[in-house]
């Protein structure tokens, strides 16, 4: 759960991290009895914890048709993927690979007939939407197997068919739910989740995608890195640090232009379940760009949110007063950390106040708990501290015969 020093430096992040993994516990005992949902959502459990976290916000049957839509892409992402398969044989199977999911004959892994045996067993509003995607997917990775990203229009397009057709396909199925009635310009700030959270992968992500063997996968545009370097993989060496640092801040800064659709969605959802659902993830995208902005540790290591602050994240994010709170309190933190001799400073900046602004113009700031600085921290260690002794000393007392469990 974490490191002793970790509590103590933050003692609120305890509850949060107690009721999450009583969560991820909860959702793990409750698989299906079904042998083929079970398959499903034993999968969805090995592949991403924090996916089968959030996705058990949903009621049961967008539930299964979202964990269904979840592992079809995933596979078609393997698929792509995996360099053991002749890119002669693998167009072929990504451009079809829409097909196979209604064939139980086709295995693509030793059990894989159970994922299509679920797929088969939805409405076939949700069938359709995944198909769709799936198919629209497919001929997107096929396309940038061949074809590197090099200008911004290709970034954005390549993180279109990856995810931005993964945020459609999902307002595709609350809308086939009856839960959501979708805004006439639905399919762009769909997008727009996908692409947010897409480029917050690709940029936390630069040092595992450069070092995967064996071969490189690029997925920063040469448009940006190209102004910092003559090779993508050169940022990583700790000589090219002060470029390499710079031409991270401008791929937080290109992120960052999303933001603005992202509220607007969110702020449309009727549902509360599908709300929690789509602004777990956004929260904890804004809050891993600001800690990556500035930040040489992308090409040194792993940066990412700690555990106990994606706790929180999760506990408390119920209303969308509380996204704007959480997006203000990040955007903040980030704008601290702007250098204004920066080449992108200025956009940076305005940027950022203008996600302030709007968090300002529609939350309800003053009422909310702070991510960044929660107030309390210091007494609250105290008490922590206090508990741990008390801890200590009833534990040895009872090793020692002094006091029993039953006291």
């Amino acid at each position: 759960m974490g490191s002793l020093g970790t509590f103590l430096r933050y003692p609120d992040d305890i509850y949060p991290l107690l009721k999450m993994k009583r969560a991820i516990e909860k959702a793990e005992k409750q698989i299906p009895p079904e042998p083929h949902w079970a398959f499903c959502y034993s999968m969805l459990h090995k592949v991403s914890r924090s996916f089968s976290l959030v996705i058990q916000q949903l009621g049961t049957e967008l539930r299964n048709a979202v964990c269904v839509f979840y592992l079809v892409l995933r596979a078609l992402d393997t698929v792509e993927d995996d360099t053991s398969i002749p890119t002669d044989e693998k167009l072929p199977i990504l451009i079809a690979f829409h097909r196979h999911i209604y064939d139980t004959d086709w295995h693509y892994s030793c059990k894989w007939y159970q994922g299509i045996q679920a797929f088969l067993e939805l409405e076939k509003g949700y069938q359709e939407a995944i198909e769709e995607i799936t198919k629209r997917m497919g001929a997107g990775m096929a396309k940038f197997i061949c074809h590197e990203v090099e200008t911004v229009d290709d970034y954005d397009e390549y993180c279109h068919y990856v995810a931005g057709l993964v945020g459609l396909g999902l307002s595709k199925l609350f809308l086939a739910s009856g839960s959501e009635v979708l805004t006439p310009d639905w399919e762009h700030i769909s997008n727009s989740m996908g692409l947010f959270l897409q480029k917050t992968n690709i940029i936390r992500d630069y040092l595992e995608d450069i070092n995967e063997i064996p071969k490189s996968r690029m997925f920063w545009p040469r448009k940006i890195w190209g102004k910092y370097a003559g090779k993508l993989e050169d940022l990583k060496y700790e000589k090219n640090s002060s470029n390499a640092v710079q031409c991270l801040n401008e791929m937080v800064t290109n992120a960052l232009t999303h933001i603005e659709d992202c509220l607007k969605y969110m702020a449309a959802l009727r549902d509360p379940s599908i709300f929690r659902f789509c602004a777990i993830p956004q929260i904890m995208a804004i809050g891993t760009l600001a800690l990556c902005y500035n930040n040489v540790q992308v090409f040194r290591g792993v940066v990412k949110l700690r555990r106990g602050l994606t706790a929180k994240v999760i506990d408390r994010t119920k209303t969308m007063a509380d996204v704007y709170g959480a997006f203000y309190d990040f955007s903040c933190m980030l704008k601290t950390k702007v250098d204004k001799n920066e080449p992108n400073a200025s956009k940076t900046l305005k940027q950022l106040e203008d996600v302030q602004q709007l968090c300002r113009d529609n939350g309800v700031l003053h009422k909310r708990k702070s991510y960044v600085n929660d107030k309390g921290q210091s007494n609250n260690l105290y008490i922590v501290m206090l508990v741990i002794l008390l801890a200590i000393v009833f534990a040895y007392l009872r090793a020692n015969g002094v006091v029993s469990d039953e006291q």
